[in-house]
Formats: structure tokens, C-alpha cells, sequence
């Protein structure tokens, strides 16, 4: 089973290649692991028909108890053969329906691919978290194929609508899950309903939202309104998510927990009456459209209440009209969307006002379509007679709630008959007064996967008694009826067949009054559920919109003092309350004379940034705070922490200082007497607040410190650093949070100032000729010699061309090309003596970065260019790629990010070890290095190509002066 599923999501990475070289063949490639799965599935056919199942357990973090648990039982096996077989049988008919030119062709098809592998896995799943993982997937993958036509407007409204509606039910359903597992004590789903938890007021709260994830997934009123809507897809996809799979994932879960949960108060009642609703409220709204797509869309919505309705009715008979009507709906819905594809490729319309003859100039597709839509009428001898006939017999001998529901499935099946009529006649018929629609030849292929799943609603129709082995053995979790009912094509006469022929005749009576069927449809109308959904999300982006401006007023000083004042109210409470100091031992003001020293500087260059009007000397004076910070960490005995504080603050200066050239060189904020009488009281009282927190906090501690456990563990390993060990061993969960946390600020940032490309490349022969922001002036200079510019010039830099020679630096450059390698070289020794000595992966980013940054700042961009020619996304990305493989490598053993260690002897060198933190450590030096270069280019390279622009635009309107002054008399 593992490997059938892995093998959707591996070629499904291999699209992209397989349809550059292929084209749409590709589709026959991507088409063998559904194809290989449907095989798989009927050779257990015997097992799940004998009431036995296929398990598969994979305890992936045993510590905790979290498997992956896999299970292919009766109602398993019919959903695999659904989202398999015609999984497959949509991706051939993708070979014929899309061209090698379509434009995005290899996303679309690795999308599909991958949806029927996460669809594979969501019904083979018996773990609940499991389940719901493949069942975000699953919301995730339709989301993109619903919007593959991302340039309309409407593709994507339509896929974030469902987007939105199904991920909320399935949060919903993620509650409901943890309730479910927490009070049965496991999280196994054959465990859990073999030995359900004793009803009560969690349970039933559970039971709610786990339903609300099934009906928002399966269309269901009111979740009904994304479903028409995603018909914005391409038909392959409405046939194979719409008819077989995703909207089947709904009505799978409740027919999955019925036979647990459907005696719980709320279940039968919400299962039925919205069923119930959304069956007649779909199929009527389906006679008044025109659409062939959204008529086939609107039946499906019915369709999926009535599944739904028979699913939860909690008894054998209905549950086993429930599982042959799934298998049913699949066969004729799939084929009439393939067909509604078909007639519009070849006739350029859906429109049945449109369509006339169709069925003359195609007869085999019509034929086929013909077969289908007898089933969905449920018309003999079709599959869908056969189960529509179960469904009343079951509805018939249930209780007065069954008997209610059995009235409602007739008028509901009365309004199928007549959509599907309206559907026949539309796409195929003549009509009067409209000229035959021409039409194109459809070649085999195309039709061939339509005429295989009709022809098996055909055959299955008589030999539904073969099924009945399999879907009884699902019904029989259910108590067993009296007499029990079994699958067969005739019954004889009987009220179930009486049933039928008024709903078949109801239909034919709705059909031939259409035109006033519609226009009583149209003019009793309710407003439509997808004007509702926009009003609601245009009010909600409304009231954002207000909430933004009342609180967003782009004061930072606004923003600081509100974060302070909120940190004062809870903290000053709570101590008020609690009185934490009582028995705490009294602070020391220092351990050593010299901590106070440095304290006392750090405090007077706070203090002194608060008279200062230069921006860059608030800056040095920040910065100097920090050193203090860092100084500190030295005399205390951190050296680890003070090295990584001093590069930080480094770092941080040069980048203040990039971003100071763009800014006024003094402080423009007027600040009133008033308001700096309210800051300073805050300040004050916020700084008082923190230390007495801090030392309350320091005080509190009742158990032993975890130093000695982490210095005897750390040396347990052979090591001595124990500050990198705890970062890239014994707390590497945080580091690689920590490390994701770091790279998305840093995309954010920098994408504020990159709207367009964020490639930098080298400096183009124009570009070096021209000027740049490192040789351009405000003013042009008098009385600098300008030198020979004939005469032989050593270059120190490699793009030391575009330097003016009045802003180069010939001490700055020697130095900078004295000191770059050796200091690479220093942040390399950095990475890899983490282990015993100060360093580590990010003070050897950062240590990388500087030196980066001192090529930038002695030649520009183009220098900057010359000496990273690769992209930061690309270190960022690796960095990432390298932690998160490590931390899935150790999966392997059981555990995430479980630490391997190789002891090796090499000649001259002699014993050394490396281990798997080394590796994690690299990842995190690359993603700290992409950082610290994505912001220098951002803040750097960017800036300066405003300057050079600015420039240009001065200098072209001071050469446009004189020649306006001379045109004008």
C-alpha cells in the first residue's frame, strides 16, 4: 500500500520532464500508478468481501505514540477502486483532451497525479491525524487544479471560494478528531469503532464537527455553493474530483463513522434533513440552467445529499444502498462530465441553447452519454436502477424519520429524471428553429475512458448480485434486520418498484413543462449561496480594511508604547496578585567590579541616544549598546554568546547604515513636551517592570538547574562546547524553527524592496562604461586631479572599473582583498569547531556574510556580484533543504532529528568523527549566509540602483536646462 502511494507522489515530481518530453502523452506514463493501484485492489477483492482487512502500522514516533497506520477493508476497497480506476481513466483521457501546446500542462498534470495519490491515502488511512493530513492534501491539490486558468478572474475566485470552505470545515473536523481520540483513547479508527467512547456532551460536540468537515467536503447545504462554482476547472477534473474522488471523501467519512457514532444525538438529524434539503435544492436549481457543465454540477450537489442521507441513516439495508449507490453515482456521473469535455471540444459551446443535432454528427459519443444518463435516472437495467431500488426498499422499512426521508429521495429522484432528460435533449437533440451545431470528428481515444466506465454501470446493472459480497460485508457493521436485504436487479413487483415508475413519471412530467419549470424556478429564486459567500467576504474586507486603519496610524512610537503599555498591564497584575518576591533572595547588583563598569557604559550609550539628532550617531550609540551586551557575555564566561553578539550587531549596523543614505541625516520627528512627559514614565516603568520580572523569575526556580545534565551529557559524547550541542543536538527542534522563522523574515523583507527580479548579475559592459552609485556626485567635482588616463592602474577589485577615482579607497581595497578569503576561511574553521571550541553554523553565517559585506562596501554591487554570482535563495533554500533532511534522515531510526556520530582515521590527519549535527550545522551556515546576502543586495545593490537612477534623471534634466532656457524668447 506505502509503496502504491509513494509511487502517485514520485512521478508526479517527474511531471514536469515527462511532458517536455512527451507532451500530453505523458498523461499514458502518469497514468500506471492508478492504473497499478485499481490492479492491486481486485486481487484483495476476496479478502475485504470475507470481512477480513489488509493492515499496515508504521510507528513513527514511538516515544509519543504516533503511527501511520494504513487500511483497506470493504468500504476501502470500494473507494480504491473508485479513485483509482477512474483516476486512471481520466489521465488517458488528458492524452486526447489537451494538446503538447497547452500552457502550463506539466503543473496541471503533476497536480492531478498527485491528488489521486493524496485521495489514495486519505481512504487507506486509519489513523485520524493521518486522515486528516491526506484530506488537507487533497483540499490543497484541488485548490490548484480548480484555479489552473489562474489569468481569469473567476478560476481563481472560484478556487479560493473552495478553498476556504472546505479548509474550514476540515479545521472543524480536526477538533472533532482530537475530542474523538482523546476520549476513546486512541486515535485508530477500527479501534475507535469497534469500541466507541460512551456518548456524552464531548462526544456529541466531536460527532458535529466531524460532520461539518464531511458536508462542507461534500457539498452538502450549506456548504453547497464552491461546488458549482469549481466547474471553473478543466472537465477532467470536474469528472475525476467532482464525480469520483474529492466530493466523495465527505460522504466516505460519514458512511465511515456511521457505524459508531450514528446512534449520537445530532447525527441523524443534520445527516438527513440537510441531505434531504440539498438533494431537492440542487436538482431544482439544475432545471433552470444552461450550462452543461453546472447542470451536471447542480445534479452532482443533489446526488451528494442523497449519499449523504443514506450513509447516515445508521442501518444495514441503507448503509448497503449507500455503498452501491457510491459506486453507482461514480459510473454515470465521471462519464457524463467526459462527455460534456468531449461535445465541447468538438462543438466550441456547452450551451444547450446552442447545441442542436449533436447527437446525429456523434452518434457513438451520444450513445454513450445516452448509457450514463439511463443510469443517473436510474432507469433499468442499469447500476443506478439497481441501487436506487435498495435505497427505497431500505428507506421503506426504516422508522417515521426514514419514511419522511423516503418521500423527499422520491421527489429528489423525480427532479434527476428530469434534469437528465433536459441534459439528453440539450447537448444532443435537435431543437426547432436552431441550426445544427458543427461538430469535429472524435477520434476512439478520446471516448474510449467515458465508454468504459458507462459500459460498466451497464454490466453491473445485472451482475450487481457480484458486488454484494463486498458491500454487505461493510453493511454488516451495522446490526443485522430481520431480513437482511441483498443486492440484485429485480425484486419483483413491489413498493420500491411503485416508487420508482412515480418518480420516473414525476421527471417526464417536469421535462416536458421545462420552459415553465424554469421560469417558476427563476422567479421564486432565493439569492444565490455565491452571492452571499462575496458579500460576506466584501464586508469582512471591509471591517478589516477599518480595523487596519483605527489601529495601523504608521507611528512606530505609537506601536512601541501600546506593545509596552499591554506587557505592563499583565505583568504588573500578576505581580500585584501574586506577590512573587516574598522569599526570594535579594538581587546582586554584579559578580565581578567590572561587570558593573561595563553596565555603566552600556546605560550612558543608551541614554546618550536620546540627545542625539544624527541618525548615524543614534546608530553607533545602538550599536553600542549591543558590544556592551556582548562585553558582558564575555566577563560572565559566554563566549559563545558574545562571539554570536558581536557579528549580530555588526551585521545590524552596516545595515542601518545602508538603509541611512535613503533618509534625512537628522531626526525630522517633532516630539511635544507632552508626549515626551508620557514616553519617558513608560519607558521607565517598563524597563523597572522587566527587571523585577526577570529576577522574580530567576528567583523562582524549585528544581535543579539542567546545566550539569547538559554538560554531562554533551561530555558523554566526547564533546565540550555544550552551547552548539544544545542547538544542533539536544534542542534542534528550536534551531530549525528558529531557522525557517529567520528565512521568511528575510524573504519578507527583502521582497518589500524587490518587486520585480531579485536576480543581481554581474556588471554589464554598458553598466561599467556608465555611471554607478559608487562613482556618481551630486555636484561635479573642481580641482581633483583627474590623473592620466592612459596610465597602467593596478585593479584590487574585480569590478573596480565602475569606481570613480575620487570614492576609491586604495588602503580599502588592498586590505579587502588581503582579508576576504582568509575570513571565509575563518567562518569555515567556525562551522566545524563547534564541537569543543566558540563558533558554529550561524556565527560562521554571519562571520561569511561580513565578508560579503566588506566587498560590498569597497566596490558596489558589481563587487558584491563578482563575489556571490550565485542567487541567496539558492543558499537559503539549500540551508533549509540540508536541516530539514537531517532532521527526516533520523526518521529512519525512529525519531526526527536522531544524531548519528562516524568515527574515522585518516593518515596525517589521524582519529576523527563526524556526525549528523555537523551536517544539520552546514544547513544552518548556508540559510544564515543567503540571509545576510538576500538583505545586503536588498538594502544594498538595490538602494544603490535608486541613486544611479536619480542621478541619471538629475543629470538629464540639468543638460535639458540650457536648451529650454535657448528655445524660449
Amino acid at each position: 500500500m506505502t509503496a502504491l502511494i509513494v509511487c502517485h507522489f514520485v512521478l508526479a515530481a517527474f511531471a514536469r520532464p515527462l511532458v517536455r518530453a512527451l507532451g500530453a502523452r505523458a498523461f499514458l506514463v502518469l497514468a500506471l500508478p492508478p492504473a497499478a493501484t485499481t490492479c492491486w485492489a481486485l486481487t484483495q477483492w476476496d479478502t475485504a468481501a470475507s470481512g477480513s482487512s489488509v493492515d499496515w502500522s508504521w510507528a513513527w514516533m514511538p516515544d509519543y505514540g504516533v503511527s501511520v497506520d494504513l487500511r483497506l477493508d470493504a468500504l476501502a476497497e470500494v473507494m480504491v477502486l473508485l479513485a483509482s480506476g477512474v483516476g486512471a481513466l481520466v489521465l488517458l483521457y488528458c492524452a486526447s483532451y489537451f494538446s503538447d501546446t497547452t500552457p502550463r500542462l506539466a503543473g496541471f498534470a503533476g497536480n492531478l497525479l498527485a491528488f489521486a495519490g493524496a485521495m489514495l491515502a486519505l481512504v487507506l488511512s486509519d489513523d485520524l491525524i493521518s486522515l486528516y493530513v491526506f484530506w488537507e492534501l487533497t483540499t490543497v491539490f484541488s485548490y490548484l487544479l480548480i484555479g489552473y486558468d489562474s489569468e481569469h478572474r473567476h478560476s481563481r475566485r472560484s478556487a479560493l471560494q473552495a478553498l476556504t470552505v472546505t479548509t474550514l470545515g476540515g479545521l472543524a473536523m480536526l477538533i472533532g478528531f482530537l475530542i474523538i481520540g482523546q476520549e476513546a483513547g486512541t486515535y485508530r479508527i477500527s479501534a475507535i469503532l469497534a469500541d466507541p467512547p460512551p456518548a456524552g456532551t464531548a462526544v456529541e460536540v466531536a460527532v458535529l464537527l466531524i460532520l461539518c468537515g464531511a458536508l462542507s467536503k461534500s457539498a452538502v447545504w450549506p456548504f453547497s455553493l464552491w461546488l458549482p462554482n469549481a466547474m471553473a476547472a478543466p472537465t477532467p477534473v470536474s469528472a475525476y474530483l467532482h464525480a469520483a474522488a474529492m466530493v466523495k471523501a465527505g460522504v466516505y467519512l460519514v458512511a465511515r463513522f456511521a457505524p459508531g457514532f450514528s446512534d449520537v444525538p445530532g447525527w441523524r438529524p443534520v445527516v438527513m434533513v440537510l441531505g434531504a434539503a440539498t438533494m431537492l435544492l440542487g436538482g431544482w436549481r439544475a432545471l433552470r440552467l444552461n450550462d452543461l457543465k453546472i447542470v451536471l454540477a447542480y445534479g452532482t450537489v443533489s446526488q451528494l445529499g442523497f449519499l449523504t442521507l443514506l450513509a447516515g441513516v445508521g442501518n444495514r439495508d441503507a448503509a448497503l444502498a449507500a455503498a452501491v449507490m457510491i459506486l453507482g453515482h461514480a459510473l454515470f456521473k465521471a462519464p457524463l462530465f467526459l462527455v460534456t469535455g468531449i461535445v465541447d471540444h468538438a462543438a466550441g459551446t456547452r450551451d444547450l441553447r446552442k447545441l442542436s443535432g449533436v447527437g446525429r454528427a456523434l452518434p457513438h459519443v451520444c450513445a454513450v452519454a445516452v448509457l450514463a444518463a439511463l443510469s443517473m435516472a436510474a432507469l433499468p437495467p442499469l447500476l443506478g436502477f439497481a441501487a436506487k431500488e435498495a435505497a427505497f426498499e431500505a428507506l421503506l422499512h426504516g422508522d417515521t424519520a426514514d419514511r419522511w426521508a423516503l418521500g423527499i429521495t422520491v421527489a429528489g429522484s423525480a427532479l434527476t429524471v428530469a434534469y437528465t432528460a433536459r441534459f439528453v435533449w440539450g447537448a444532443f437533440l435537435r431543437k426547432p428553429g436552431v441550426a445544427d451545431t458543427p461538430v469535429h470528428r472524435v477520434g476512439p481515444a478520446f471516448l474510449a475512458a467515458p465508454a468504459a466506465l458507462a459500459l460498466c454501470g451497464l454490466v453491473l446493472g445485472p451482475g450487481v448480485g457480484w458486488t454484494d459480497r463486498l458491500l454487505s460485508a461493510y453493511a454488516d457493521a451495522f446490526p443485522a434486520p430481520a431480513h437482511p436485504y441483498h443486492l440484485a436487479l429485480w425484486h419483483g413487483w413491489g413498493t420500491a418498484l411503485l416508487l420508482s415508475a412515480v418518480a420516473t413519471l414525476g421527471g417526464a412530467v417536469l421535462f416536458a413543462a421545462r420552459d415553465r419549470v424554469a421560469r417558476l424556478s427563476r422567479r421564486i429564486a432565493w439569492p444565490t449561496a455565491d452571492g452571499v459567500f462575496g458579500q460576506l467576504l466584501l464586508g469582512l474586507e471591509r471591517l478589516s480594511l477599518q480595523a487596519t486603519g483605527f489601529v495601523q496610524r504608521g507611528s512606530l512610537s505609537v506601536y512601541l508604547a501600546t506593545t509596552l503599555l499591554v506587557m505592563l498591564a499583565g505583568q504588573l497584575s500578576v505581580l500585584i496578585a501574586d506577590r512573587p518576591w516574598h522569599g526570594a533572595p535579594a538581587p546582586r547588583l554584579w559578580d565581578v567590579p567590572l561587570q558593573g563598569a561595563v553596565a555603566a557604559l552600556t546605560c550612558a550609550a543608551a541614554l546618550l541616544c536620546l540627545t542625539v539628532r544624527r541618525r548615524m550617531k543614534a546608530v553607533v550609540l545602538a550599536g553600542l549598546t549591543g558590544y556592551g551586551a556582548a562585553l558582558l557575555f564575555v566577563v560572565q564566561g559566554g563566549p559563545d554568546l558574545a562571539l554570536t553578539q558581536f557579528c549580530v550587531e555588526t551585521v545590524s549596523m552596516i545595515v542601518f547604515v545602508l538603509v541611512l543614505r535613503r533618509m534625512p541625516v537628522h531626526f525630522q520627528e517633532s516630539v511635544s513636551t507632552w508626549r515626551r512627559a508620557v514616553r519617558i514614565p513608560v519607558a521607565l516603568a517598563a524597563a523597572a517592570t522587566l527587571g523585577v520580572v526577570v529576577w522574580v523569575a530567576a528567583a523562582a526556580r524549585v528544581a535543579p538547574p539542567a546545566g550539569a545534565a547538559m554538560v554531562e551529557e554533551t561530555a558523554h559524547h566526547g564533546l565540550k562546547d555544550v552551547v552548539a550541542t544544545i542547538l544542533v543536538d539536544l534542542r534542534a527542534w528550536d534551531t530549525m524553527g528558529e531557522s525557517a522563522v529567520l528565512a521568511a523574515a528575510a524573504i519578507g523583507v527583502t521582497s518589500l524592496i524587490y518587486l520585480h527580479r531579485r536576480a543581481e548579475g554581474t556588471a554589464a559592459p554598458s553598466e561599467v562604461r556608465g555611471s554607478t552609485a559608487w562613482s556618481v556626485t551630486t555636484e561635479p567635482l573642481t580641482g581633483v586631479p583627474q590623473g592620466d588616463e592612459g596610465a597602467p592602474e593596478r585593479g584590487w577589485l574585480a569590478a573596480g572599473a565602475t569606481l570613480a577615482p575620487e570614492h576609491r579607497s586604495v588602503v580599502f581595497e588592498v586590505v579587502t582583498r588581503l582579508l576576504f578569503h582568509p575570513i571565509l576561511v575563518l567562518s569555515v574553521y567556525l562551522l566545524f569547531c563547534a564541537e569543543n571550541m566558540p563558533g558554529g553554523g550561524f556565527v560562521g553565517g554571519l562571520v561569511a556574510g561580513l565578508a560579503l559585506i566588506t566587498r560590498y562596501l569597497a566596490g558596489g554591487r558589481f563587487e558584491l556580484a563578482e563575489a556571490a554570482p550565485l542567487q541567496p535563495g539558492l543558499f537559503t533554500g539549500l540551508g533549509l533543504f540540508i536541516s530539514t533532511a537531517v532532521a527526516l534522515f533520523g526518521l529512519s531510526d525512529g525519531t526526527v532529528l536522531h544524531a548519528w556520530t562516524y568515527h574515522g582515521h585518516l593518515p596525517l590527519i589521524g582519529d576523527y568523527e563526524f556526525g549528523t549535527p555537523v551536517i544539520f550545522d552546514c544547513g544552518v551556515y548556508l540559510l544564515v549566509l543567503g540571509v545576510v546576502l538576500d538583505i545586503v543586495r536588498a538594502l544594498g545593490a538595490k538602494i544603490d540602483r535608486q541613486i544611479e537612477r536619480a542621478a541619471a534623471e538629475k543629470a538629464a534634466a540639468r543638460g535639458a536646462g540650457p536648451e529650454t532656457g535657448e528655445a524660449t524668447p
